[in-house]
């Protein structure tokens, strides 16, 4: 039984990217849709389609092997626009080197473009 579907797509991102295979699938979702294409353009996966079968829906991912570390950060904090340096220290390893990834008003965004456009929101998930 799922109770975080979030968590579960990240951790088996991270086992199947640290043992080297090259595609994945995961349980689908919408939230993971849009984390996903987070990864995708920031060059952390690259393509992913979404194939439909009769228990429910996945993604298949490819994978690059570039990833160090991700996963979801529970509980989800409520951040405002002038905190994310200390999410920043205590969930990536340096400055400048991963993501963190927002669900704001302006819908699921990485930190990065929450601080351009001066918005909070809730903390979902990391990578790097």
């Amino acid at each position: 039984m799922r109770h975080d579907i979030l968590s579960d797509v990240l951790s088996a991102i991270k086992n199947a990217d640290s043992v080297g295979k090259k595609e994945i699938s995961v349980p689908a979702s919408k939230l993971v849709k849009e984390v996903l294409m987070i990864f995708q353009k920031n060059g952390y996966v690259g393509n992913f389609e979404l194939v439909e079968d009769k228990r429910g829906n996945i993604f298949k991912i490819q994978l690059f092997g570039k990833i160090n570390n991700c996963g979801s950060i529970r509980p989800r904090f409520s951040v405002k626009a002038d905190e994310f340096e200390k999410y920043e220290r205590r969930f990536l390893p340096a400055s400048d080197i991963g993501l963190l990834i927002v669900s704001t008003s302006h819908g699921v965004i990485t930190f990065k473009e929450a601080k351009e456009k001066s918005i909070g929101g809730k903390l979902l998930a990391f990578i790097y």
